[in-house]
């Protein structure tokens, strides 16, 4: 493992995931990305929530959005890494959740990836979908999953 990619989240599961990415990547001298991203869906109601309690007067823009996600997975690892002697860089971004997994992993050369996933039924993922799913399924690199 050289680059290793972390998807932090607020769930404890989330945090002990970025924990274990830290001294896996620790372990191996290997960089380490820790990404947020922030649903499409979360920012059209925050941006909404601003402009009703603004009356309109201000805006919550695609690039606060994407800063916010990033000073979030900062302060995730700065929480989570704290003691342990890894490069990382936090980054954020706005999207769909796998999808957007995906293409930082592809643009950053990741070679791991690591992610939480919930526990669903298989008949669940096949109505609903699954975003990790998604992730193993459609990435070619190895990917470690911690359940909630």
């Amino acid at each position: 493992m050289d680059h290793a990619l972390a998807v932090v989240g607020p769930t404890e599961a989330a945090k002990t995931l970025t924990r274990e990415a830290g001294e896996l990547a620790a372990g191996v001298d290997a960089k380490l990305t820790l990404l947020h991203v922030t649903d499409e869906d979360v920012y059209d109601d925050q941006r909404e929530e601003l402009q009703q309690l603004t009356r309109g007067d201000s805006t919550y823009s695609v690039g606060q959005a994407v800063e916010g996600a990033r000073s979030f997975a900062a302060d995730i690892g700065h929480e989570t890494l704290e003691g342990i002697d890894v490069r990382y860089e936090a980054v954020g971004s706005l999207g769909e959740r796998a999808e957007t997994v995906l293409r930082e992993v592809r643009e950053r050369d990741c070679d791991h990836v690591f992610v939480t996933g919930s526990k669903r039924s298989p008949t669940g993922k096949a109505l609903f979908g699954d975003d990790t799913q998604r992730i193993i399924l459609d990435s070619s690199i190895p990917v470690t999953v911690v359940t909630e």
